[in-house]
């Protein structure tokens, strides 16, 4: 076991975010995935080029200002994108904008599967040794302990209900059901000992380890490679971030996993509303919650999206340091995010 506390102190958080609506951005996806579905026609994971997968409901400014309140003390922000930056960024020393072009191989472009994209993380130039990797939707909703996540051993959370434990990849389930029956078949065949565990990896940040990556990256390059064969999310090459990592972590002893029910948001379900709702109270005391857009196809006006803007608008009104004044229809771009301008919607 590597010892963690020997590291440098510093904690860098990592971002993957894009833009769906940029019609340039949106063109590179249509033309692209013309030519991946006529040549993988029966691959395409379950809703793996919905629009929700690809829309920006502002979750990222929202989780930059959660950070700087529960995690003051954090390192180095990157935030990986694809030619894209959001209006309202501030660049400054302690941000980098990391493209495509910088991190993932000109062959291997464009992408638009994020297991794929974040299978490249660790090779980020400049990264900590300790990170945390964040989707936009997962937002940190009390003080962040970092001896808890980053102590003798990582900590990475698991779902309380178990799955159904298949033997073989399904092209009807998700891609995180996908992902544990990859890790169950690889585990299994690299460990002798190992006992596979038919739980979901909770929607959560992720603690990892840049060293830890590099090494599994070498033991498994089949796995990296059939990963980064991707265009889109493919059910035939599950992510590894969300499963794999974690498990494999957990196993070899880099890290020790709890058992836990965040606060899950899907904002198709009916019961989307009274969570959001139990959000605004629970808030400060949540180690994290998630907010997963599962509107699909859903335009951007849609209610059930408003909502989203407008429940973390009343949660993180304050502006943080990475945010600049954004002159839009004569208002502060800030001004337009507040609870009565997204009222008035």
């Amino acid at each position: 076991m590597k010892d963690v506390q020997a590291n440098s102190d510093r904690i860098d958080v990592v971002y993957l975010w894009v833009d769906g609506s940029d019609p340039v951005w949106y063109k590179k996806r249509q033309r692209a995935y013309a030519t991946w579905i006529r040549d993988h026609p029966d691959e395409l994971a379950v809703y793996g080029n919905a629009a929700g997968r690809y829309r920006d409901n502002g979750e990222l400014l929202f989780n930059l200002r959660a950070l700087e309140k529960f995690f003051p003390d954090h390192g180095h922000v990157y935030i990986v994108t694809d030619g894209q930056a959001p209006a309202w960024l501030r660049r400054c020393a302690r941000l980098t904008v990391v493209d495509h072009h910088d991190l993932i191989p000109p062959t291997a472009r464009p992408v638009f599967d994020s297991g794929h994209i974040e299978s490249y993380l660790h090779h980020i130039p400049g990264l900590s040794e300790r990170f945390i990797y964040m989707n936009d939707d997962v937002f940190f909703g009390a003080r962040v302990d970092t001896a808890s996540w980053f102590g003798e051993r990582l900590t990475v959370f698991a779902e309380a209900t178990s799955i159904t434990d298949h033997d073989v990849l399904q092209s009807g389930e998700t891609a995180l059901v996908n992902a544990s029956i990859l890790s169950k078949n690889w585990m299994s065949r690299r460990y002798p000992d190992y006992r596979h565990d038919p739980r979901l990896y909770s929607h959560a940040p992720r603690p990892m380890l840049k060293s830890a990556m590099h090494e599994l990256e070498q033991i498994a390059p089949e796995l990296f490679h059939d990963v980064r064969s991707t265009v889109f999310r493919s059910w035939c090459a599950p992510p590894l971030v969300p499963d794999l990592v974690p498990r494999w972590m957990v196993h070899v002893g880099y890290a020790r996993q709890r058992i836990l029910n965040p606060l899950y948001i899907s904002t198709s379900d009916q019961a989307a509303e009274q969570q959001l709702d139990s959000l605004l109270v629970k808030f400060g005391k949540l180690p994290f919650f998630c907010i997963n857009d599962t509107c699909d196809e859903a335009p951007d006006n849609d209610l059930r999206l408003l909502r989203i803007a407008r429940t973390l608008a009343k949660l993180l009104p304050a502006p943080s340091s990475f945010e600049q004044v954004v002159e839009q229809r004569g208002e502060r771009w800030f001004d337009l995010q507040t609870p009565e301008a997204l009222t008035r919607e």
